[in-house]
C-alpha cells in the first residue's frame, strides 16, 4: 500500500495547540484547492510513490511524539486513512492538516483534526464540506486563515453558527502572511472578546518558510 509523498521532515510544530513541539511532518502531494495565499504549491504535483511501512521507518526515525499528516490536501489520497491508522498503532500523537473540501468519515478517532475553513478571500470558500462539521470532535481543532475585516466577520458568524466554540478544543485565528497584521487581528479579537486562539506561523518567523521547515 502507498501514497504519493513530497516530502518527510522534522522540524517544530508552526501552529495549532502543539504549536513549538518537534513535530514529524509526513507532507502528502497533490491538492484540489488553489486557495490565494497557498504556501505549499510545490506539493501539488510530483511527489514519489512511498509504502506506509518505509514512511512509519523514516518516521520512527526521528523517535517522535508527533507527527503531522498535511500537504497539499492529504485527505484526497484515499490510503491517507491506513497511513493515520498506522501511525497511530505506533503509539504517536498524530495531528491531520485538512482543508475542509473532502470528508472526514473515516478517519481514526484518535488522530486530533486540525479543519482549515475557508474564509471568502481564500477564493475556494465554497468548497467548504459543513457536513465535516457533526464529525469534529472535542479534541478536534478549526483554524480560520484571516486575509482582512470581512474574513475577520465571516469567521466570527461560523463561530455561532456551528458552535465551533463549544464543539472543540480550540479555534485557531491565523493572519494571512504578508496580507494581514498579527497586530490587527490581535485588536479585533480583543475588542471582541472572541474566546479564539490567535496564532502565528513560528515556522515562518523562524525559517522564512523554507521548503523542509
Amino acid at each position: 500500500m502507498t501514497v504519493r509523498l513530497t516530502e518527510i521532515f522534522y522540524s517544530l510544530q508552526g501552529e495549532a495547540r502543539t504549536v513549538g513541539l518537534p513535530t514529524v511532518f509526513v507532507r502528502l502531494t497533490g491538492c484540489p484547492l488553489r486557495c490565494v495565499y497557498c504556501d505549499t504549491e510545490y506539493a501539488f504535483s510530483g511527489g514519489y510513490l512511498l509504502s506506509l511501512a518505509d514512511i512509519a521507518k523514516q518516521v520512527a526515525a526521528h523517535e517522535p511524539h508527533y507527527v503531522t499528516v498535511t500537504g497539499g490536501e492529504p485527505l484526497a489520497q484515499p490510503n491517507c486513512l491506513p497511513l493515520l491508522n498506522r501511525l497511530c498503532d505506533a503509539g504517536y500523537e498524530v495531528s491531520l492538516e485538512t482543508g475542509g473540501a473532502m470528508s472526514l468519515e473515516g478517519v481514526d478517532p484518535r488522530v486530533v483534526t486540525v479543519l482549515d475553513l475557508k474564509t471568502p478571500a481564500s477564493g475556494e470558500m465554497q468548497r467548504n464540506d459543513y457536513s465535516n462539521i457533526s464529525l469534529l470532535r472535542k479534541h478536534h481543532q478549526v483554524k480560520f486563515v484571516i486575509c482582512d475585516r470581512q474574513d475577520y466577520e465571516w469567521a466570527r458568524f461560523k463561530l455561532d453558527e456551528y458552535g465551533l466554540l463549544e464543539r472543540v478544543s480550540d479555534v485557531l485565528f491565523s493572519p494571512s502572511f504578508g496580507q494581514l497584521e498579527g497586530r490587527q487581528l490581535a485588536e479585533w479579537i480583543l475588542t471582541d472578546n472572541l474566546q479564539v486562539r490567535m496564532q502565528l506561523q513560528l515556522h515562518k518567523l523562524l525559517w522564512n518558510d523554507e521548503p523542509g521547515h
